[in-house]
């Protein structure tokens, strides 16, 4: 790691969300650790119940680790991903907090952007984002990624908040101000992330975005579906009035 993102005032609370994640979890935590060096920071991982063994894998992790590194915050059926990063929150140590997938869609190797770009900014949110230049999509079908400019461009237009990427999910904030927002989220769904972003650029907040390629995932099936559509809909509207 560069010696220009080693500050020791500064720990960092990786929270990474699971369901079904047994062939991803110990991927992504080696990723991790590989990418953020001597960086202080934790990994903790809410498992909404999963069937396929992911927490026995978590287990495991902790003992090669340790369960300082690796925290373990389980609850017992799937609950939402916006409730999620709230259990998630309650149990981080760090000053910083970053969010990011399971899947491997998030790679770990933008971490070290994600710290630059704070430290040299002072930015209270650092975003990945895949609609600049260096940024970008690999993997989706025609439709998926229609879908996902389709829900940008509508937030674009009718929320402007000022940031190119409100439907992701890979972003680092400090811990204070995702608290901040946090509270005055209604959303509990993939709207949640918008929702989110919309909120911290109507409080004046510093956002700053990485370029980010983002990696349709290798092992499993994607949550994403008809449903989710419906509710990011929903969720464009109830903001559109209340922000």
């Amino acid at each position: 790691m560069e010696a220009q993102l080693k500050n020791p005032k500064n720990k960092y609370s990786i929270i990474v969300p699971t369901y079904n994640e047994r062939l991803n979890i110990a991927l992504i935590v080696y990723l991790i650790f590989k990418h953020l060096g001597d960086v202080d920071f934790e990994i903790i991982v809410v498992d909404d119940g999963s069937p396929d063994g992911t927490q026995d894998i978590v287990k495991q992790l902790q003992k090669v680790y340790g369960e300082d590194r690796i925290l373990l915050r389980a609850r017992p059926s799937k609950l939402g991903l916006g409730t999620a990063y709230i259990h998630g929150l309650k149990h981080a140590s760090g000053n910083f907090v970053v969010i990011m997938d399971a899947d491997l869609s998030h790679h770990p190797k933008y971490l070290p952007s994600f710290i630059r770009m704070q430290l040299e900014t002072g930015a209270d949110i650092v975003t990945g984002t895949r609609y600049v230049k260096g940024g970008g999509v690999h993997g989706w079908n025609l439709m998926r990624k229609l879908t996902s400019r389709g829900a940008n461009v509508l937030a674009q237009t009718f929320l402007w908040p000022g940031v190119s990427d409100l439907t992701g999910s890979f972003r680092l904030y400090r811990k204070s101000v995702l608290e901040d927002i946090i509270s005055c989220c209604v959303s509990k769904g993939y709207v949640f992330q918008m929702e989110m972003i919309v909120r911290a650029s109507r409080k004046g907040y510093n956002i700053k975005e990485v370029p980010i390629t983002f990696v349709d995932r290798v092992y499993g099936s994607s949550k994403l579906g008809g449903s989710e559509i419906v509710e990011y809909l929903k969720g464009l509207a109830y903001l559109l009035v209340t922000t």
